[in-house]
C-alpha cells in the first residue's frame, strides 16, 4: 500500500503520478490535496508521514513546490526515512542505500515526466542492506535517544 499527498505546488505532478500508478495497478490512496488552491504543506506531511509511520501504509510520496517542505516535516515521524531525490541517480540510491519509505519531489522543480521516471526508479530499487543496514539502525538510535529527551 501506498499514500501519496502534496499541498498546491506538487498537485500537478501529483495527479500525474496518481493516473501512472493507477494504470500500472498499484494500490494507492491520495490523502489530498484536491485541487491547487493554496494549503499548508505540513497538514498532508503529517497525513502521509503517520500512515508510514504506522505502518497503515508501507510508502508514501509526497510533493511540494520544492520538496524541502515536505521533506522536513515527514522526517519528523518516528520511522519515516523521506528521501527528496532530483534525478534517477539519486532516486534510486535513497532505496538502495538509505531504503526511503517516503519519497519526495519538487512539483515546480520537475516535469510530470520526470516525476513519473524517479517513482518508477524508486519503487523498482530494492534495499541493498549490509552496511546500510547499519547505518539505518545508527538513525534509529538517534531518534530513540532524541524521543527519550
Amino acid at each position: 500500500m501506498l499514500v501519496l499527498g502534496s499541498d498546491h505546488g506538487g498537485y500537478e505532478l501529483k495527479t500525474a503520478i496518481l493516473e501512472m500508478l493507477q494504470e500500472k495497478a498499484v494500490e494507492c490512496t491520495d490523502l489530498g490535496t484536491n485541487s491547487s488552491a493554496s494549503v499548508d504543506y505540513p497538514d498532508f506531511a503529517a497525513k502521509v508521514a503517520s500512515a508510514v509511520s504506522s505502518g497503515e501504509a508501507q510508502l508514501g510520496i509526497l510533493i511540494c513546490g520544492t520538496g524541502i517542505g515536505m521533506s522536513i516535516s515527514a522526517n519528523k515521524f518516528s520511522g519515516v526515512r523521506a528521501a527528496l531525490v532530483h534525478d534517477e541517480f539519486t532516486a534510486q540510491m535513497a532505496r538502495e542505500h538509505n531504503n526511503a519509505n517516503i519519497l519526495v519531489m519538487g512539483g515546480r522543480v520537475l516535469t510530470p515526466e520526470k516525476g513519473k521516471k524517479l517513482v518508477e526508479v524508486w519503487l523498482a530499487a530494492e534495499f541493498a542492506g549490509g552496511r546500510h543496514q547499519q547505518r539505518l539502525d545508527k538513525i534509529s538510535a538517534i531518534e530513540q535517544k532524541v524521543i527519550k529527551d
